[in-house]
């Protein structure tokens, strides 16, 4: 028996998540069948963490048991022969039989972009959100702060989080701002906020976006972050941003 961990990148516009649903199109479930098909063995693959629907990644990490014998410098052009064009396979190698893709992940980044334009952008309308008036990014990058270090994020999850407790630690955040003058708004730009901590509760990192978005039009002040988060309240933190802008960035091992 062989343990395969593989990073996958994916376009998950057109899916309803990465786990198995029963009659959904699902990123796990493309993984496997091409799995299936390229060996003949019925696999269940592991990831570091389940994407929602709509959600992308640049760097998923999986692994999954295997007795075949294909060279490991093999899998990855095999594998993609056998997937869609909006997911891919980058690395593919052989790990202890205990490794396990979500138990002994460490950290995890995620990265949400925004357009910030008069108009939209058509070339990046699935994996960044729309966002037409002007943003003040230092307060956003200061509201952020309150957010690092172990907290209960009962308030920036959802209410149909099943977990029982809602502790997690943030370890940095940060937000990049680059101009991108579009036709008809000289003003116009990318906004990438990253967020690395130990795990994510259900929608976590959007009801985050979409509450410090709230601070980057002045709809709330810097100081209400912490408010919010000793309240412990879903009802007092802002909006879930949309799924489209949200990336799986990176994760890390030791």
């Amino acid at each position: 028996m062989r343990n395969i961990k593989m990073q996958v990148s994916y376009d998950g516009t057109a899916y309803c998540g990465y786990q198995i649903q029963p009659d959904q199109v699902t990123i796990q479930g493309k993984l496997e069948e091409a799995v299936s098909i390229l060996t003949g063995e019925e696999v269940h693959i592991t990831s570091s963490g389940r994407t929602d629907a709509g959600v992308h990644a640049r760097a998923q990490v999986i692994n999954f048991l295997t007795r075949s014998a294909i060279p490991i410098e093999r899998w990855c052009l095999a594998i993609n022969s056998r997937l869609p064009d909006d997911i891919t396979v980058h690395t593919a190698e052989e790990m202890p039989l205990n490794f396990h893709a979500r138990h002994d992940a460490k950290q995890k980044t995620y990265r949400y972009s925004i357009h910030r334009s008069r108009w939209p952008d058509v070339f990046h309308r699935k994996t960044r959100l729309h966002h037409p008036s002007l943003l003040d990014i230092d307060a956003m990058r200061r509201s952020l702060r309150y957010l690092e270090g172990e907290h209960d994020f009962t308030s920036f999850c959802s209410t149909r989080t099943s977990v029982e407790s809602h502790v997690r630690t943030i370890f940095s955040t940060s937000v990049e701002y680059r101009p991108e003058p579009m036709l008809g708004d000289g003003e116009a730009g990318v906004i990438h906020i990253y967020i690395t901590g130990n795990g994510f509760l259900f929608n976590m990192v959007r009801i985050i976006v979409g509450t410090v978005l709230e601070v980057g039009t002045g709809k709330r002040s810097e100081s209400e972050i912490k408010q919010i988060l000793d309240a412990r309240d879903r009802k007092l933190a802002g909006p879930t941003a949309m799924a489209h802008g949200l990336t799986l960035w990176e994760v890390r091992y030791e």
